[in-house]
Parts: C-alpha cells; sequence; structure tokens
C-alpha cells in the first residue's frame, strides 16, 4: 500500500513539457535563465518527489536550482530567491530527469487496461512546500504498434494509478522528448544528448532522423559520437555516416575500433566511402587530414545566379557557403585545373546573369594536402579567409579546409565541457543545495 502524502496546498498544477523554456528571474525581475529540465527523485513508496529545477543561463552551462528556492512558478516565469550554483549540473545516480528521462516512458495501467506511454508529467506543491509529481498525460498504447503507434486514447492519470514510471525494463520512445527540442541548432541538441544517461542518449539518437543525426555527431565531442555509433545497427550507422560531411565523416570512422570502421565502410554508399578513405590515408593535423571533399565547386560558365543557388544549399556550411571554387571539368573532386575563386560578397554585387570567369581571384595562396596546421591558420588569418583550396602537384583541386574544422582541431579535446569564466564571475557561488 502507498505512503499517504499530505494533500497538495492548492489546485494549481504544472505540467513539466510546458514548462520547459519559461524563463527565470530573480526577485528583481532580472532573468537569470531559462527551465531546461526538472529533477525528481523516484521512491519505493508513494509519489516521485520533484526536488529542482536544470537552469539553463546565457552561457549555455546548465546549472541546478533547487525548488526550495524557488518562491513562484507562473504561467510564463519562475521566480527565484536569487541564489544560483554556478556550479554545472551533474545528475545523481538517485536523480530522474524528467524531459530527459521519463517523457516516453512506457507504463502499465493499474485497472489491467493496457499500456500507455507518457507525454506529460504533472507536479504540484504540497502544504509543507515539498513538490510531488502527481498526475501523468499518459497515451495509451494503441493494439498490435506497440510504443510508436501513439494514436490512442489520451487521458490524465493519477501516478498512482500506472506501475512502470521507474523501471526500464523496455526500450523507451523519444517521440515526446525530441517535440520539446525540434527547434534547436545541431550543436544545442548535442549539448542535450551528452547530458543523458548513456541508454537514453543511444534512445534519443536512434529516433532522429539520418540528416538530423549526421548533424548532431557533427557537434559531439569523440567519446559520446563512438558510443552512439557504435550502439547503432550497422546499416543505420553506415545511412547517418553517408549524409555526414566526409571530413567529419572521417574523423568519426579514425575513432572507431578498427573491425567497426571496416564493416561501416563496406556498407556505405560506394562514393560516400571512397571520399571517406581518401580523406583516412592524410594524417590528422595536416591540410588533406582537414580538408572537406565537397567544397562549391563550378566551371567558369557558371552564372552568378548558378553559384548562388549552390550557396542556399542547407548541408553547406556558412564557412563554405563564402568561397566558390572555379575549376576546368571534371567538376568533382579531384577536379580539373584549379584556375581561381570567386568571394561570395563579390557575387552578391553583380547580375544574375554574370559568368564567374568574369570575377576570378586568382592570388589565392592553395595549399598541398601535405601542409601542416599551423600554414592553415597562418593563411587564413593572413587573408582573412573562412576557406582554403587544397590541390595535388597538378593543381587539381583535392578540396578546402574550412575555419570551422581548423578550430575544431586547435581547442582543446574537452571544449564543450569547458565552463565559461564569464559567467563564473558573473554570478553568486552558493552550495549545491
Amino acid at each position: 500500500m502507498n505512503q499517504p502524502t499530505a494533500r497538495p496546498s492548492s489546485t494549481s498544477r504544472v505540467y513539466v513539457a510546458r514548462l520547459k523554456g519559461t524563463a527565470v528571474f530573480d526577485p528583481l525581475g532580472d532573468q537569470v535563465g531559462r527551465v531546461h529540465d526538472v529533477v525528481v527523485v523516484m521512491r519505493l513508496r508513494g509519489a516521485p518527489r520533484a526536488v529542482g529545477l536544470v537552469v539553463e543561463v546565457s552561457s549555455k552551462r546548465r546549472v541546478f536550482v533547487p525548488l526550495t528556492r524557488v518562491t513562484s512558478i507562473d504561467a510564463g516565469a519562475v521566480i527565484t530567491t536569487g541564489l544560483l550554483n554556478i556550479r554545472r549540473f551533474a545528475q545523481r545516480a538517485t536523480e530522474t530527469l524528467v524531459v530527459g528521462q521519463l517523457l516516453d516512458r512506457q507504463v502499465t495501467f493499474k485497472d489491467g487496461s493496457g499500456t500507455g506511454t507518457v507525454e506529460d508529467v504533472a507536479m504540484e506543491q504540497h502544504r509543507n512546500r515539498d513538490w510531488y509529481v502527481t498526475k501523468l498525460f499518459v497515451r495509451r498504447t494503441h493494439p498490435g504498434r506497440g510504443i510508436v503507434g501513439r494514436r490512442g486514447e489520451a487521458l490524465v492519470v493519477d501516478v498512482d494509478d500506472v506501475t512502470g514510471l521507474a523501471g526500464t525494463a523496455v526500450q523507451q520512445g523519444a517521440t515526446a522528448l525530441l517535440a520539446t527540442l525540434e527547434d534547436l541548432k545541431p550543436a544545442d541538441l548535442a549539448d542535450v544528448l551528452h547530458d543523458l544517461p548513456d541508454s537514453r542518449r543511444l534512445e534519443v539518437a536512434a529516433e532522429l532522423n539520418d540528416e538530423r543525426l549526421a548533424d548532431v555527431l557533427e557537434e559531439l565531442g569523440e567519446e559520446d559520437r563512438v558510443a552512439i555509433v557504435s550502439g547503432l545497427d550497422l546499416d543505420r550507422a553506415a545511412d547517418v555516416l553517408d549524409v555526414m560531411q566526409p571530413d567529419d565523416a572521417a574523423d568519426l570512422v579514425s575513432e572507431l575500433p578498427v573491425e567497426r570502421a571496416r564493416e561501416l565502410l563496406e556498407r556505405m554508399e560506394p562514393e560516400e566511402a571512397k571520399d571517406v578513405r581518401r580523406l583516412l590515408a592524410y594524417e590528422e593535423h595536416t591540410a588533406g587530414g582537414l580538408m572537406t571533399t565537397e567544397p562549391l565547386i563550378l566551371g567558369p560558365e557558371a552564372t552568378v545566379a548558378t553559384a548562388l543557388a549552390h550557396a542556399r544549399r542547407q548541408d553547406v556550411t556558412p564557412a563554405l557557403a563564402a568561397m566558390f571554387f572555379v575549376v576546368r571539368p571534371p567538376l568533382e573532386t579531384p577536379t580539373g585545373r584549379l584556375i581561381g575563386v570567386v568571394h561570395l560578397q563579390r557575387a552578391l554585387r553583380e547580375p544574375p546573369h554574370e559568368l564567374l570567369g568574369a570575377m576570378l581571384d586568382k592570388d589565392i595562396d592553395a595549399l598541398l594536402p601535405t601542409d601542416d596546421i599551423g600554414k592553415v591558420t597562418r593563411l587564413l588569418a593572413t587573408y582573412n579567409l573562412t576557406a582554403l583550396p587544397v590541390v595535388d602537384e597538378d593543381r587539381r583541386l583535392l578540396g578546402a579546409v574550412s575555419v570551422d574544422d581548423v578550430l575544431d582541431h586547435l581547442l582543446p579535446d574537452d571544449w564543450r565541457e569547458a565552463d565559461d569564466d564569464v559567467t563564473d564571475r558573473a554570478m553568486t557561488r552558493t552550495a549545491h543545495g
């Protein structure tokens, strides 16, 4: 029999999925961050207890705010006492994240009517001022469709009316969680995945489409992306590598165990695998090891209108979109002889029908694939460029090195984990509640 708990002090109910993203203010009305998640502690008896908020501050660092320091939760605003712990939030073994771990969890109705999937979680403050999970917004699992059906009846139930909320016996879906993350940029979504427990991270990654997962893997640290790719089915992992930028795919393959890397290369599309194998042949900190084989490549007879259409492609990074490489046929790397480059800014000043061959910059120094990263950074800095061509001895274009790839290799391996010193100084130091 469940342990009785105090009755709520009011009928006010806070749904966590709706709370995510809500602005957090100090008593003076200054915004200090936004709600990222709610931390709860599961109990053997009684409802799960909500103990705090995970708040994302301006530096994208996530910090813990105990609910004892929250004075008000209203529509569109959370008010705190103003005391924030500036130490990055680290989830404890006894803690569970509502958005990150409870949404999409499969539960079983105690009345024997079947199973359902949690789409939202409600918490209420009791008279003793503690917060407890009291209600679940659940969608009944459609017969024969398992977790992914999600078209059954939607209902609000007491947390005591189901079992399995604290269990992990079945694989959890991620649809409800992903709905709260769909507008995030890949780098921010990668940050969310990094903070999830290992098993949940893989569940969420598995439900992203190939293109979205490829973008996220390009933003994750080595340990996280190796773990994800190692946990995916071989065919799915190969499909994701196919849509990654060749240089990022090569970096990832080089981090995998040799046998796993060999199997993935064999299952990739032949043309994509060919590009990755070419890049793997170069040393990591050379122009060849840093370059992508898919910059914007056009012939001299191409018009400005054609060039700008290529620059609008979603798979082209801003750094690469700033420059068009003009070559003799063939137009796929390794191309014919590199003639010159056209800067995006110059193309924007010309009429749409103007030919690229009439506006070439032929003074850009090209790199050899064996040039080290020191030469790459010097040339980028000297000429204020975002990309440089990489050519062979016959001046055939092999690829291009962009400034974002150079930064990834120059920064420390753990740069994604680094704290923001400015935020450290700006926020009040207190103990983790």
